[in-house]
């Protein structure tokens, strides 16, 4: 007899405590259709206002900064959309990707858990594991009939066809949603142009609808727009199939390629052809949430629906049109830049008045906080996880975040509290200390002054650091007993 990794399989059927199958069929456009096998331990949860179980949506822009919306103060970019959803729901004003990076932070929303623990390292390393339980599968042990629509970036959707950057080449990286319990797809590896998604693309990609299918109509124009005809007539059948629903909603925008159309281009004549086509994208898919709040509305189900929107990292480049507003560094900077970014939950029957809060909350926190929520413990689970339950926060009772957030990417680490933070960019060697509430923009090193804080805050990192370590190696998964 050997030890070995148990299988996803094995493990959810472990998991699951009484209930059937259900066997859901979810048809999109194109011809494409999912079919889940949720295990539920009851009977179906209704979709509707009065339902037990919420809706959750999760929706994410790919390179947006902080700076680039509205309510966030910038002058030019229209997002009336994300203006109204700020002001009618919780804004995070230090919400935070769990990376600097796309992939990283798309893998903490699906796990609660750093991906240092798992091997995705950064965009386009590594992939999720069959080990992994990501949020898909645990919703459908509730009943959630499941959809991923957008941007997935955190494995191949493709053995043996040639696709996007690493899809056809066997199974080293091969993790699609739909073998990550997502039930509909309408997915891409990585980017694609952010209009007419299928036309002079840097790497030639597909719409994967699942196993050896994709998209092949309906592909012109605008790509948010594109990606929300397929999740709104999901959730309409969700809602006809009296089912609460997991959508996750990852859009392109405002990532390179960037390309926006002339109707979107003309709200910004008067800034050059670069700003025009990076802001009309991002007015484009402001269009588009506020579509899907419209769509959530209409169908009486936005009151028992969390809407969550952020972004996977800060804007690209460090001249380019994107804005961190007044933070220090960008896209792949463990500075504020990098990983504060914006971040908004609407859920009309839990927050009934409008509010922001600025105690610190993480990609991470997306799958404790939902399963709490739920009242579900799930058995199993891989241990530690990284992100909390920002349930109380969300009611309004959290005063502090009990726990600070760590990050490390490439040769830089951090670690940010409630009001402090350490962050290395020499892989650990030396530490500057801020003070975040005082100076957001990283200005004042304070480490020379509070050698103290600082060495108890880089004892804290390390022992987290230690514990990647440990996961990486494959110490946090259950094991069972197989023959030879």
């Amino acid at each position: 007899m050997t030890a070995s990794r148990i299988s996803r399989s094995a493990f959810m059927k472990q998991v699951a405590v009484g209930g059937a199958a259900l066997l859901a069929g979810v048809s999109l456009p194109n011809g494409s259709v999912g079919m889940a096998a949720a295990m539920n331990r009851g009977a179906k949860q209704p979709a509707g206002p009065d339902g037990a179980h919420p809706n959750v949506i999760l929706c994410m822009a790919d390179d947006l900064g902080w700076g680039d919306v509205g309510y966030n103060g910038h002058g030019v970019l229209k997002t009336p959309c994300l203006d109204e959803m700020a002001r009618n729901g919780l804004r995070f004003d230090r919400w935070y990707a769990a990376a600097p990076v796309c992939s990283p932070t798309r893998g903490s929303c699906l796990t609660g858990r750093h991906p240092y623990r798992y091997g995705i390292f950064s965009a386009n390393v590594g992939a999720m594991p069959k080990e992994e339980i990501t949020l898909a599968e645990a919703l459908k042990m509730q009943g959630y009939v499941t959809g991923h629509f957008g941007k997935w970036h955190v494995g191949t959707l493709t053995r043996d066809v040639k696709d996007a950057r690493r899809g056809g080449r066997g199974d080293k990286n091969y993790s699609p949603p739909w073998e990550n319990g997502f039930d509909v797809c309408f997915s891409t590896e990585c980017q694609v142009p952010t209009w007419d998604p299928m036309v002079n693309q840097v790497f030639v990609s597909r719409y994967w609808t699942g196993p050896g299918t994709w998209a092949t109509d309906n592909l012109e124009g605008d790509d948010s727009r594109v990606i929300m005809d397929r999740a709104i007539p999901f959730i309409r059948q969700a809602v006809a199939e009296q089912k609460p629903f997991l959508a996750v909603i990852w859009f392109h925008a405002p990532h390179e390629p960037v390309r926006a159309g002339a109707e979107y281009r003309k709200h910004y004549a008067e800034q050059d052809e670069q700003h025009q086509h990076y802001y009309g994208c991002i007015t484009a898919m402001d269009e588009q949430v506020g579509r899907l709040r419209k769509e959530l509305r209409a169908l009486g189900i936005a009151g028992n629906t969390l809407l969550w929107f952020s972004s996977d990292n800060g804007p690209e480049h460090k001249t380019g049109p994107g804005s961190a507003g007044p933070f220090r560094g960008r896209k792949r900077d463990l500075f504020e830049g990098g990983v504060r970014v914006p971040g908004l939950l609407e859920w009309p029957a839990k927050i009934k008045t409008p509010r922001a809060t600025a105690i610190p909350a993480c990609t991470s926190d997306y799958f404790p906080t939902i399963l709490e929520i739920l009242g579900f413990k799930l058995k199993g689970q891989p241990q530690p996880l990284d992100g909390i339950s920002i349930l109380p926060l969300i009611e309004g009772t959290m005063s502090e975040r009990p726990h600070p957030i760590a990050f490390e990417s490439g040769n830089q680490v951090a670690l940010n509290d409630n009001r402090y933070k350490i962050i290395s960019i020499d892989g650990g060697k030396t530490f500057a200390l801020y003070d975040i509430v005082e100076d957001g923009a990283e200005t004042k090193d304070l480490a020379a002054i509070q050698p103290e804080l600082r060495d108890r805050m880089v004892n804290r990192l390390e022992q987290w650091r230690a514990s990647c370590k440990d996961s990486l190696a494959g110490k946090d998964y259950p094991r069972s007993s197989v023959p030879d």
